[in-house]
């Protein structure tokens, strides 16, 4: 009865589809090469993502070459939804990127940590109530709980992202092959496709259900490296949304509040740098 790593995932370019791994090394800031672009909405401002340009998830990502220190983000070539690909370097990405999203974005490569202001979170709209704002991300209907937020880093009320990341919270995230089983069996009108979720690491584990909603606290060693659980992932309205052959659903989010409080897999920090291959074992430490 063991939980065995069955994909790993990156996704080069925010909200956008990404690439398979064979094995990845984790640091402190995840996977190197994932989320290490973003585009940015040049009309409102922020960060122009999946909760807002729906149309981000009909592309994919994929990086030209690894990772390191002193380039962080790559070079990206991005596959538009009628099989034309850009790629970052480019001089007409832009333009090409705001055609394929349907408004004015651009796209930007990891900043320093130090530039905040690239960071930071738009004001809120004063003519804009906040409860329904954030039940327009979370997609929650009146009648039903907005997620506790509690669990977040302190500076995500302030910034979209942790500094010098483009993570939406934490630098990984865990979802169990029996998480989706639950959903898909109970919902069979709905198409619970891993591509909605988007995680890093996919496992598989015995029981059924939502296993890994009981590891928050725990730690564990994956292969080389050891991961903090921290706490499980509230969906957002992303996961309705339609793309690539499937289709927009908002039962989606009505299932997953139904079935378990709107949350589907574990966030996690990274508290051992080291490699994950797939077939690796997750062995808790406590």
């Amino acid at each position: 009865m063991t939980i065995t790593i069955t994909e790993l995932f990156r996704y080069p370019v925010k909200s956008m589809l990404g690439e398979s791994l064979a094995w990845a090394h984790l640091s402190a800031t995840g996977i190197p090469g994932d989320r290490c672009w973003t585009l940015k909405d040049e009309q409102r401002g922020g960060f122009a993502v999946g909760k807002r340009f729906a149309t981000t998830m009909s592309l994919s990502a994929v990086l030209r070459e690894e990772p390191d220190t002193a380039n962080p983000s790559p070079e990206v070539h991005i596959t538009l939804p009628d099989g034309a690909v850009v790629s970052s370097l480019d001089p007409s990405a832009n333009e090409v990127l705001s055609q394929a999203i349907g408004a004015p974005v651009s796209i930007w490569p990891l900043l320093p940590k130090e530039q905040l202001d690239h960071y930071r979170r738009l004001p809120p709209a004063q003519d804009v109530n906040q409860e329904d704002a954030l039940r327009a991300v979370f997609a929650r209907t009146p009648q039903e709980s907005l997620p506790d937020l509690s669990g977040f880093p302190e500076e995500l009320f302030t910034y979209e992202s942790p500094v010098g990341t483009y993570f939406d919270a934490y630098p990984i995230l865990l979802l169990s092959e029996a998480s989706l089983a639950a959903m898909s069996m109970a919902n069979n009108n709905s198409q619970f496709d891993l591509r909605r979720f988007r995680p890093n690491i996919l496992v598989n584990t015995p029981g059924e259900g939502f296993v890994e909603d009981q590891w928050a606290g725990r730690k564990a060693r994956l292969g080389d490296a050891i991961l903090q659980f921290e706490i499980a992932c509230p969906r957002c309205i992303m996961t309705t949304h339609g793309f690539d052959n499937l289709p927009k659903d908002p039962k989606i989010m009505r299932a997953l509040v139904q079935k378990n409080a709107g949350n589907l897999g574990m966030y996690a920090n990274v508290v051992q740098n080291g490699r994950v291959n797939k077939g690796d074992v997750l062995e808790f430490l406590d």
